[in-house]
């Protein structure tokens, strides 16, 4: 095992296996609340690729590091440190809510927290996340930015482009392929003539190379070596984390491209059920206590929903009040009630 800066102990693999859990958890409230219409749009869920989030807050500086990701974004601001109940609100498009109900499922933010996003754009994070760290560069913060995206968008050109500049100047940013096999229902060998994405990196002579991303370990090594380049002032890496996600590419997605037999298969590598099996294995918890976590967990989600059904809807004038600074707009024919 290479050694990282933060130890990895009993401490860490329960509280992995209980915020992941959490996560877990979360998602599937959402997708029971989905069916119920109380959350509307689009729903991208996250199932399956828990450890990587997990193996990056562990070796990430909470303090100052930044994180930046595409559209399937729920579970990440909550390990930044924002408060679930808040981001079920945004998906209910209550009052409550990150961004008052404004942004949904795709768009959850924090500016406190330092996660910028949830983004709708296939690939619009990748150049947002490289000039984030050329802000904390120019200002001498000492700050990292993670910017993760799917296997999907590394076909578009902004990648590309974004790549070549991270290099030339030198940027403090690791980029995060999370390879799911999938983008929406295209496999990864039907948009590449190779199927090793982190290979994309060596044409600008970033360093690169593949991860298990269902392992939080591996994703915590990996990272932790790719962050301190970064800090260094040594440049930006290129990250593959081979992971799988257990639901559909969003909600309304039938899944006919995969079969259930490969969904189960990848379920024998499930990240929580790792975590949960090196706890029991190394007495780190016993059957009574990883039932109190299992119970801890449940409550937690619990409160997040009714919180969400319980909030307000944003009153009308909230629109035009975050979309008009100018209060006499010339072109707002209809003023708001």
């Amino acid at each position: 095992m290479q050694r990282i800066m933060n130890p990895i102990t009993k401490e860490t693999y329960l509280n992995w296996y209980e915020d992941m859990l959490f996560w877990r958890k979360f998602e599937d409230k959402l997708a029971a609340v989905y069916i119920q219409q109380k959350v509307r749009g689009f729903l991208h869920l996250y199932n399956g690729q828990e450890a990587v989030l997990a193996g990056a807050l562990h070796v990430m500086n909470m303090d100052k590091d930044r994180m930046i990701t595409a559209y399937r974004n729920h579970v990440m601001p909550i390990g930044m440190g924002v408060d679930p109940k808040k981001v079920m609100a945004e998906l209910y498009g209550k009052a409550t809510g990150t961004s008052m109900g404004l942004g949904g499922s795709m768009h959850i933010f924090s500016k406190e927290h330092r996660f910028h996003g949830g983004h709708g754009i296939v690939g619009g994070q990748i150049p947002l996340g490289a000039g984030m760290a050329f802000g904390d560069k120019y200002y001498d913060r000492g700050a990292v930015t993670l910017c993760f995206m799917g296997d999907g968008a590394v076909r578009q050109g902004s990648f590309h482009e974004t790549l070549n500049l991270a290099m030339l100047w030198s940027l403090p940013v690791v980029f995060v392929v999370e390879n799911n096999g999938y983008a929406m229902g295209t496999s990864v060998k039907r948009t590449s003539n190779h199927t090793d994405i982190w290979k994309l990196g060596l044409g600008y002579e970033m360093p690169c190379g593949p991860v298990d991303g269902m392992n939080p370990v591996k994703v915590a090594e990996a990272l932790d070596e790719a962050i301190e380049r970064a800090r260094s002032n040594k440049g930006p890496t290129l990250l593959e984390m081979k992971t799988y996600r257990y639901r559909g590419h969003s909600m309304s997605d039938a899944q006919k491209y995969r079969t259930k037999e490969e969904v189960e298969e990848y379920r024998k590598i499930d990240p929580i059920t790792q975590v949960k099996e090196i706890i029991i294995q190394n007495n780190y918890a016993s059957p009574d206590e990883i039932l109190t976590i299992d119970a801890r967990v449940k409550q937690k989600v619990n409160e997040c929903e009714k919180f969400a059904d319980e909030s307000p809807y944003p009153e009308k004038n909230v629109m035009y009040d975050s979309v008009y600074e100018q209060q006499d707009y010339p072109f707002l024919k209809h003023k708001p009630e």
